[in-house]
């Protein structure tokens, strides 16, 4: 065992052992911070070694499932990196994989790291024109996707090599199957330096152009220590997080943190989300903590949470802040309250709610270990403000913060600016230190010159039953200059139309201020992101063209 492996199990049984005791778990962590390190050489190897438990644990739609233990995916992960290494995948070599929940997808993050070699993750719902993106900025040398995905390269240029997964053997491609019988020896061709670049990471783009988010070695494997103590992650327990690949919270929650503790990972595949389906896979299978975006919550309480027999001991939510509403009803249904987290592509969990502490309504918690927060001043830039932009002191950095956006000093020397390392959302912390999500800074806006929060008015449209999904953004008006418009996603059995719109606007009037009143509302599916995050972008620009579906308050009075 390295000194390396050493301390991260040192920091690793730290803060399992004061996964309940906030206050010690944060003013006594610190990050290990190596000159080498190689988290699947130096962590996942080491665990692995005689271990029989399983590590990876798939159940598809039809009922087949996949079970790996951590000594095989050590073993096959051995293989496939002997076999990329034959293909010719070098160090720093960036590969994009564009895979879905199977087992392969974990094999090559193994593989990766033990060559050194890049990743970039891709989603594969990505169109041609996206991989075009990825493969020119990415400067991508190698492509591993699966077999039916390989026709959307056809017009992507590059002279990378192709590499097919499924089986099913594709004219210009190699087959990944045959790594299969490739050698279970692998012998590293030289150390892996602590910050030697390990994933770039296309962010969702909900604003603009996909920034190009860069990662190390150390970053995010040891970063997502914070993760796993947010988590309330254990040795033994099985762990389900619901998210695509290609997003950075599938590597949160689907690799490191799960693997951090020694916990296996559970993964349901599905083609159409069928709540009632998953929590009988969750009961069957004995999941223990269980993690999903707010859109996920909100389909599931849309269905009967009593036919999960035995709620997971812990729950989370990450992606979007979850309203108070839906964490109501699942506290009510299961016992069990879900912790909101904090965090972005450019880092691990900033800010949580981690087992034991006092939860606060509508709060996302306190900073995590090892992550000193302030809130800097909108005017002067200062920190120490009561509300004002999250940021993270780089005097104090954190492991789990990326080296930069790759390929643009200008937006990395930005978001770096002021020896600050500024989120872009904007929060406000009370007395005790706990922090409330206000909205992204591009999204707060003004109406009758009273700041407006577009989460604040989206969760209390969602406390009214018609509600599935709302997005509230700023409307022009002659005499505020802006007002709250809601866009509007019913729950089954609501029809769109007058009478309802009406039933919203006296919701509204009767749980907001008058200043925040909804005042404009359209029945209209929201435009996201392929990671199902909303582009409040696209809504704002198509409430500035006006639109004849839409209903005003005053036509109510």
């Amino acid at each position: 065992m390295t000194r390396a492996t050493e301390d991260f199990r040192r920091a690793r049984d730290f803060l399992l052992e004061h996964r309940a005791d906030y206050a010690t778990a944060y003013e006594g962590f610190e990050w290990p911070r190596p000159d080498h390190f190689n988290w699947a050489l130096d962590w996942f190897d080491v665990i692995a070694e005689g271990n029989d438990r399983t590590a990876l644990h798939i159940v598809e739609e039809d009922g087949t499932e996949t079970k790996l233990s951590f000594a095989e995916l050590s073993e096959r992960s051995d293989r496939v990196a002997n076999h990329l290494r034959a293909r010719g995948v070098e160090p720093e070599d960036r590969i994009l994989v564009m895979l879905g929940n199977q087992a392969e997808l974990w094999e090559t993050a193994l593989a990766a790291m033990k060559l050194r070699a890049v990743v970039i993750p891709a989603t594969p719902l990505l169109g041609p024109a996206d991989l075009r993106d990825r493969v020119d900025r990415g400067r991508v040398k190698h492509v591993l996707v699966r077999a039916e995905d390989t026709a959307k390269f056809d017009d992507v240029p590059g002279t990378y090599t192709r590499i097919a997964v499924g089986g099913v053997p594709v004219a210009g491609w190699e087959a990944y199957e045959d790594g299969y019988a490739a050698s279970a020896g692998f012998v590293p061709d030289g150390p892996t330096l602590a910050d030697d670049p390990l994933m770039l990471y296309f962010t969702s783009g909900t604003t603009a152009r996909p920034k190009l988010v860069e990662h190390t070695h150390t970053s995010y494997p040891i970063g997502h220590l914070a993760t796993m103590y947010w988590i309330g992650l254990q040795p033994g327990d099985v762990h389900l997080n619901i998210s695509s690949p290609g997003w950075a919270k599938h590597a949160w929650s689907n690799l490191f943190a799960p693997w951090n503790a020694e916990a296996t990972v559970f993964i349901h595949n599905y083609t159409r989300f069928d709540a009632a389906r998953l929590m009988a896979e969750m009961d069957r299978h004995g999941v223990t903590s269980f993690c999903a975006p707010p859109t996920v919550w909100r389909m599931l309480i849309q269905a009967d949470l009593g036919q999960l027999g035995t709620p997971p001991r812990e729950v989370v939510a990450a992606g979007e802040p979850l309203n108070p509403e839906v964490i109501e009803q699942v506290r009510r249904a299961w016992g069990v309250t879900i912790r909101d987290g904090f965090g972005q592509t450019e880092t691990a969990v900033q800010v949580s709610n981690s087992p034991g502490q006092t939860l606060k309504t509508g709060s996302m918690g306190r900073p995590s270990p090892g992550y000193r927060v302030e809130l800097l001043d909108p005017v002067s830039g200062a920190p120490g403000a009561e509300e004002g932009e999250i940021a993270l002191d780089l005097s104090a950095r954190p492991v789990g913060l990326m080296t930069g956006y790759h390929g643009d000093a200008d937006r990395t020397a930005e978001a770096m600016a002021g020896g600050y390392y500024r989120t872009g959302d904007i929060g406000s912390r009370d007395e005790d230190g706990y922090i409330t999500y206000v909205g992204r800074a591009d999204d707060v806006f003004k109406a009758s010159d009273y700041k407006i929060s577009p989460f604040e008015l989206e969760s209390a449209l969602l406390e009214h039953e018609a509600v599935a999904e709302a997005a509230v953004v700023p409307a022009p008006d002659e005499l505020r200059l802006a007002v709250p418009k809601a866009y509007v996603v019913l729950a089954a059995g609501w029809e769109p139309g007058p009478d309802t719109a009406k039933v919203l606007f006296e919701h509204s009037r009767q749980v907001l201020a008058p200043y925040k009143r909804v005042r404009r509302l359209e029945f209209a599916p929201l435009p996201k992101t392929v990671s199902g995050k909303i582009r409040r972008i696209e809504l704002r620009e198509a409430t500035a063209a006006g639109s004849a579906e839409e209903y005003r308050e005053e036509d109510f009075r």
